[in-house]
């Protein structure tokens, strides 16, 4: 594997789409739901998929069908271009330097667990300290308070504000020589707060920190620069960016790959193997144990392609204004409270109804087709922090329509209605 080249002249994406072409490209919009037409407002759980992304997982398995990197035949040969294809549509995407920094994950949750379990056991010890924050998604508490307990470490927290801020003075506070990792999300997947990941990672660096960016949220709503960032790990999961299940990416620095050992044992992250010694494959291969997920990264570099096509300033504009629409419905309601209000927000509206629990809403609010999400969106840290238990979460993307944002004034008021 080389590195990456400099990415070709591409023509630039349309400054003015047609969203009601785009919206058609996705055939899973196209149904009712109890009679309905289905309006899905739940796409911080995961995103509909493109016709192109499906065609290409479909012709995958007709044509190309076939394990990777080992065979000499011509359909291993298809399988294994197109699966490193992927990897540097992927690496041009988030601007990395070098496709070999990008490693294929199972997801976001895999890739912070990769990172914690090689990274981590290899730099963290009793005594020193990992900072998260207050707004984290369970995927980015649960693996380092494993690490911690596996080697003495303190797990320190950033607090945020009652609106869903970071305290940026408490952050540079906690930071000192004990600290070695900083983990944060870019876009909190409850609140919808916009993190300043640069300025965290540039505070981060001059204690002599590694920073981990969670983009779960971000990679698909908004362009994403890791060298801008500055960062030292960028992970994101496929099926939140109109790409299948069960794919996702753990971004790092070459030089810091380079040094780790592996985590996982088997298939091609090896090199040769007696019973006496075994060395292992050069990155990314090294942490990419057994068969991958071949047909999820081929997905994923055609779901690059689809949304680049569109423009990634085109997405982030239309879901501005989405969700803007969507917050004044909300607020029209009487009794509804929208919960995080940051000043920068990405397409997420967190919101609770006067006396209704979240989980009656969502159940009312299906009976008009209307998908929302309910409970504590795997970030319970956050509703404690706020006093609540759970909210009713509607989350946006650039296939969505303004109408069906008004829509979801009339579905609450119905919600009330019920419960008078």
């Amino acid at each position: 594997m080389t590195a990456v080249a400099p990415a070709p002249a591409k023509p630039l994406a349309p400054s003015a789409p047609d969203w009601a072409r785009i919206r058609a490209d996705f055939p899973t919009l196209r149904q009712t739901i109890r009679g309905k037409a289905l309006v899905y407002l739940d796409n911080a759980a995961t995103s509909q998929k493109p016709q192109c992304v499906i065609d290409t997982i479909r012709r995958f398995y007709e044509e190309q069908n076939s394990n990777i990197h080992r065979g000499v035949h011509l359909l291993s040969e298809k399988a294994t271009l197109a699966y490193e294809e992927a990897r540097l549509k992927v690496a041009r995407f988030i601007h990395a330097p070098d496709s070999r920094e990008i490693v294929f994950t199972r997801g976001a949750t895999e890739a912070i667990n990769l990172i914690a379990q090689t990274w981590g056991r290899t730099h963290v010890g009793r005594g020193d300290e990992i900072l998260v924050s207050q707004m984290e998604h369970h995927s980015n508490i649960g693996p380092w308070q494993l690490l911690r307990d596996q080697t003495g470490a303190t797990l320190r927290v950033i607090p945020m504000t009652d609106a869903g801020e970071l305290e940026m003075g408490e952050y540079e506070k906690l930071l000192s020589p004990r600290t070695k990792i900083v983990s944060v999300l870019q876009v909190s997947n409850a609140l919808g707060t916009v993190n300043p990941v640069k300025r965290i990672t540039e505070l981060a660096h001059r204690a002599g920190a590694v920073v981990l960016i969670d983009g779960a949220q971000a990679v698909a709503h908004q362009p994403v620069d890791v060298q801008d960032i500055g960062c030292d790990f960028y992970v994101f999961s496929g099926h939140k960016m109109c790409a299948p299940t069960g794919i996702g990416v753990a971004w790092g620095r070459f030089a810091l790959w380079d040094s780790l050992p592996p985590w996982q044992g088997g298939g091609d992250m090896i090199s040769s193997v007696s019973f006496e010694k075994t060395t292992y494959n050069t990155v990314p291969l090294r942490f990419e144990a057994g068969t991958p997920n071949i047909e999820g990264a081929i997905g994923l570099g055609a779901a690059v392609d689809y949304l680049t096509s569109i423009g990634m300033e085109n997405i982030s504009k239309r879901e501005q204004m989405l969700l803007a629409r969507l917050e004044d419905a909300i607020r029209r309601v009487p009794g509804a409270r929208i919960v995080g209000t940051a000043r920068e927000k990405a397409g997420v509206a967190s919101f609770v109804l006067e006396g209704i629990h979240p989980h009656d809403i969502g159940t009312i609010a299906d009976r008009d087709g209307i998908a929302l999400r309910t409970g504590h969106h795997c970030a319970q840290p956050v509703m404690t922090r706020l006093g609540i238990a759970a909210t009713a979460r509607a989350s946006v993307a650039f296939y969505n329509t303004p109408e069906e944002m008004d829509a979801v004034e009339p579905a609450l008021r119905r919600v009330i209605e019920v419960f008078r």
